[in-house]
């Protein structure tokens, strides 16, 4: 056993400030503290019922002081968040009751939780693996339906359950070819179909491709899709910005030049998280400081997912291929702005016909006429529907790097199969793609694994 899981833990559960605050107690010694400080609290007291119980301590001179009144909730492992004896005290949420209640368990015998401890023993005690662990963190972390939904997902086992079916998969190529080897000696028997290999090889490189290529979507939900709002000086983009948060967050001004770096801030449409980032009008300057605000203009747009592109008047060729140029590989939404001002732009602009991905749109933000439709396009354009719910997207940069490394395994597997490498450097690629792909939930293939699949699936002495 691990030595730590010997200890009895407890800590704060609640954020401070409300009117009940909870304080976890988890490890062997949980219910026995229980029963020493909890009035109504008994050995026999059934697991999982919430019991109303004066919680006492002893005073300086050996008599019982009342602490405070509490709901306790007894969970004996292995039915509990930890799969450890664990006991829930719910009590009134002043951090006076909640830090002497900690004082108390402490002088019973339980110390203080290191951070995350919990999670750590759910882990260790089997409750669930490393992908499930992060998601805990993530879900404590999400902020909005989308990053939510993802992390709901991992903790139920979406990536657990996906690398599952891989792993099934692998171990079967890993024992077809680990059985021929065995029987290398015998030249009349062939149990490795290079068919059925390279079927199954061609089928899990499919699947890991479309995990690491997830990732870019998984990344930018969590952080906030990229939004980068470009266009001339005063066309518009700080107003826009403005009425897009709902917030002066920006300053407007007829002045050309005035923004001269980049300003973000994010916003939610439909649950999802958008990052919008408002650059420095493009124009021919010689300020030094507005120059740095064009190439940071750029960047921003070098590294968002959505490119809002607007203009106030028809454009001249030479801007459409300066825009052509700057988002040829972006989703891009080209927005006709101040169409109060009766200002006619033919769409779809011509030489732009040849953008894979351009969406129109004509607003006037000063006016907020036709934002909500501007939502719509740009939620549209952020391509979700893509993936449904049943998709697995990764988020997190461990898994992402460990799926990275499983899919260079298992291409190497492939071409080494179209120049007939021999099994035992196909099998040493298929362990190392099931070792990295083990990284992610904690899990490993042993080699007793292997061999136990070799014989459930084979029948040998026939």
């Amino acid at each position: 056993m691990n030595p730590s899981l010997t200890n009895t833990i407890c800590a704060i559960a609640t954020a401070p400030g409300g009117a009940i605050g909870v304080v976890r107690m988890s490890g062997p010694e949980a219910i026995p503290i229980a029963c020493r400080i909890c009035k109504n609290i008994k050995a026999t007291t059934p697991s999982r019922k919430a019991i109303l119980s004066p919680i006492l301590s002893s005073d300086t001179e050996g008599g019982e002081q009342y602490l405070d009144e509490a709901v306790v909730t007894l969970f004996r492992a292995p039915h509990s968040y930890t799969g450890e004896d664990c006991v829930e005290f719910s009590c009134h949420g002043s951090s006076y009751i909640l830090n002497k209640l900690l004082e108390l368990l402490i002088r019973e015998g339980a110390r203080m939780a290191r951070p995350g401890e919990y999670t750590q023993r759910a882990f260790l005690n089997g409750k669930m693996d490393l992908s499930q662990a992060e998601a805990v963190a993530d879900l404590i972390e999400s902020r909005n339906k989308a990053t939510h939904q993802l992390a709901i997902s991992q903790l139920r086992g979406g990536i657990s359950n996906e690398l599952s079916r891989l792993r099934e998969q692998l171990l079967h190529l890993t024992s077809l070819l680990e059985l021929e080897l065995d029987f290398s000696d015998h030249e009349d028997l062939e149990f490795a179909d290079r068919g059925e290999l390279l079927i199954l090889a061609k089928n899990i490189d499919s699947h890991l491709n479309k995990l690491v290529r997830s990732f870019e979507t998984g990344r930018a939900l969590k952080q906030g899709i990229p939004v980068a709002i470009a266009g001339k000086t005063n066309v518009g983009k700080s107003t826009l910005l403005n009425h897009l948060l709902k917030d002066e967050r920006a300053i407007v001004s007829d002045v050309h030049g005035t923004t001269r770096d980049t300003i973000e801030d994010v916003m939610e449409i439909h649950g999802v998280q958008f990052r919008f980032i408002d650059t420095a009008g493009f124009r021919q300057t010689t300020d030094a400081v507005e120059q740095i605000g064009i190439q940071r203009s750029l960047d921003a747009i070098e590294k968002a997912r959505i490119v809002l592109w607007i203009i106030d008047q028809e454009p001249a060729s030479e801007d459409i291929k300066e825009i052509l140029q700057a988002t040829k590989d972006k989703r891009l939404i080209i927005i006709q702005n101040k169409i109060d001002k009766n200002i006619d732009i033919r769409f779809p602009l011509p030489d732009l016909r040849e953008h894979p991905r351009c969406t129109y749109i004509k607003i006037a933000a000063k006016h907020d006429r036709h934002i909500d439709q501007l939502e719509e396009a740009i939620y549209e354009a952020a391509d979700l529907n893509t993936f449904s719910e049943q998709d697995i997207v990764v988020t997190n940069v461990r898994h992402y790097e460990a799926f990275i490394k499983a899919e260079e395994c298992i291409q190497r597997v492939l071409k080494g199969m179209d120049e007939r490498l021999s099994g035992d450097l196909l099998a040493e690629e298929l362990r190392m793609t099931l070792n990295y792909l083990g990284e992610i939930t904690g899990g490993a293939i042993t080699p007793d694994e292997v061999l136990g699949n070799i014989f459930k699936n084979f029948c040998v002495g026939k």
